[in-house]
């Protein structure tokens, strides 16, 4: 396969007609059995997730980095990454028992929820100078009731310093509003007192009124009655208006005193200090945050891709839909930056060529002729295909190579590059190559069918050629909307070739129906980059449930 292949053109016009009578038409009609439309997949196994967890490394290898990437990012956009610490230290109110008060948590919220208030957050805001929003300022603290007595202030800022001040102003400013809130209940407290002192006052004044003027009357038993009540009343009205005075007097000499020392006790214990801040553990601990949700939605995306995939990928799959044995299955091929003929010597392109030598019909009374059909990617067997073209040739066979595949894949790997029937030089010109004209409506009749239809020029130089050869090999793809009636006049047995995991069950069925229907005899499937948990066999069945034996006699 070393020596250079040097092309030489066969115009068909300068071969003369010799009868094509060892190549006559394929007679036996293929039967096409009744296989049910209902696609029953195998069951999904921790073998089956494993293998398309391997098959999609890349991609969540892909996303954990990208997932690494944007919480590294993320952390770069954090707004406010330094803390600092500030602690209160609070004075319980005198005017409500102390023990309930200590127990209640609902003192501790009510601290907490007055720090976290938008007054507070406004006041310190001013104190700073800041043109902040306060809904955005008070995203950036937060207070802790740590007892009854003890608040902490924590806030963050872009540094330090800036983290420092912000939660200062928030204590001044959370003192500034305790005290004010203290201030107005005196106020309303000794309020209240000055107006029930008032209405009393007015209270006993009526009550005055209307005994001077019941006094004034003539005495009668209703008289004296009413009377008597009006006095009742005014001596009651009396001693509530001097138990009021007591109890303002009692407020302002020793409640009010008390409250406004609660307001002086209300003190910062400890003054703002930063917090401990580590940038290389922050960085590192959000981008393993983010790349651990990086790899875990790659794992859940390879994952669903795998179980609601319609690509076959196991053995009995693929033959179940093909309605053919696939009798070979090798590794993946990887083709990708070295697709030439250098590519042969891969162990799975030797493993395919030698099985394409051995799937060859053995026919004394005419030229040997299989087709390979690839499924998908064409390159794998049209480079199998070569090597065993070139192999038989090497052993003095006589071999017509016929490349109809658009791109001619097997025809560029011998450097054939233009259309029409061409001696490869370097194998004592055994070795021809067909290629039809890439502008053909249809595909072009091959020998086996040149009798009995009027062929091309190509068709009838293919012929002419194929008449001496004793091996043809063709290369074709089927198309759904032409039809494969043409491949029973290339070949009279066909074999597949195909890679799990790129074909659906539609696609592939097609194929093998189209390969029964032109008449050619489907011998068998190559299934290439089958997974290693694969444990099917990759055997056809009967309708009735009877498996047919993959060696089932010709």
């Amino acid at each position: 396969m070393t020596d250079e292949h040097q092309t030489v053109i066969i115009p068909s016009q300068n071969v003369i007609g010799t009868s094509p009578g060892r190549f006559g038409a394929y007679e036996d009609s293929a039967v096409v059995e009744d296989r049910s439309a209902d696609f029953e997949p195998h069951l999904v196994s921790l073998g089956f997730l494993a293998a398309a967890l391997r098959r999609s490394a890349w991609l969540w290898c892909v996303a954990a980095v990208a997932g690494l990437l944007v919480g590294s990012l993320a952390y770069a956009a954090t707004r406010d990454p330094y803390q600092a610490s500030t602690t209160l230290l609070l004075t319980l109110d005198p005017s409500e028992n102390v023990t309930a008060q200590a127990a209640d948590d609902e003192y501790q919220a009510d601290n907490q929820a007055m720090t976290e208030s938008r007054t507070v957050a406004g006041l310190a805001l001013r104190k700073l100078g800041l043109r902040e929003s306060v809904s955005s300022f008070l995203s950036s603290y937060s207070a802790t009731s740590v007892s009854d007595r003890v608040l902490v202030i924590t806030d963050s800022a872009s540094s330090s310093d800036q983290a420092v001040l912000q939660a200062n102003a928030v204590a001044a400013a959370f003192l500034q509003f305790r005290a004010g809130e203290l201030g107005e209940e005196q106020k309303l407290t000794l309020s209240s007192f000055d107006q029930q002192i008032a209405q009393t006052r007015q209270d006993i004044s009526s009550l005055g009124g209307q005994i001077s003027r019941l006094s004034a009357s003539p005495a009668s038993a209703a008289q004296q009655s009413q009377l008597s009540s009006l006095q009742t009343e005014r001596s009651q009205a009396t001693s509530t208006l001097a138990g009021l005075k007591a109890a303002a007097f009692s407020y302002q000499t020793t409640t009010q005193p008390a409250i406004a020392a609660e307001a002086k006790g209300n003190v910062v214990l400890d003054g703002a200090v930063a917090l401990p801040y580590s940038q290389p553990k922050h960085l590192l601990l959000y981008a393993l945050i983010g790349g651990f949700i990086g790899l875990v939605l790659g794992l859940a995306v390879a994952l669903i891709r795998a179980l609601v995939s319609d690509r076959l990928r196991q053995r009995a799959d693929v033959s179940q839909a093909l309605g053919a044995p696939v009798k070979l299955s090798v590794g993946r091929v990887r083709l990708n930056g070295r697709y030439g003929l250098a590519a042969a010597d891969h162990l799975d392109v030797r493993r395919i060529a030698a099985f394409l030598d051995r799937a060859v019909p053995r026919n004394s009374r005419r030229a040997a002729a299989l087709a390979v059909v690839p499924v998908d990617d064409p390159r794998a067997a049209a480079l199998s295909l070569v090597s065993l073209a070139l192999s038989r040739a090497q052993q003095g066979e006589q071999v017509v190579l016929a490349d109809l595949v658009g791109g001619a894949p097997a025809a560029r790997l011998l450097g054939i590059d233009e259309p029409g029937v061409s001696i490869v030089s370097g194998q004592d010109n055994r070795l021809i190559i067909a290629v039809p004209e890439g502008d053909d409506v249809l595909p072009p009749v091959g020998p086996l069918g040149w009798a009995k239809t009027q062929g091309s020029p190509f068709s009838d130089t293919v012929a002419s050629v194929c008449a001496r050869a004793n091996l043809v090999l063709t290369l074709a793809t089927l198309d759904a909307s032409l039809g494969g009636d043409y491949l029973a006049t290339w070949a009279t047995d066909a074999v597949t070739v195909l890679t799990a995991g790129r074909s659906s069950w539609t696609t592939i069925s097609a194929v093998g129906e189209m390969i029964r229907l032109s008449g050619t005899r489907l011998e068998s499937a190559v299934l290439i980059g089958a997974d290693d948990t694969d444990e099917s066999i990759g055997a056809t069945y009967t309708t009735d449930g009877r498996e047919r034996a993959a060696t089932e006699a010709r």
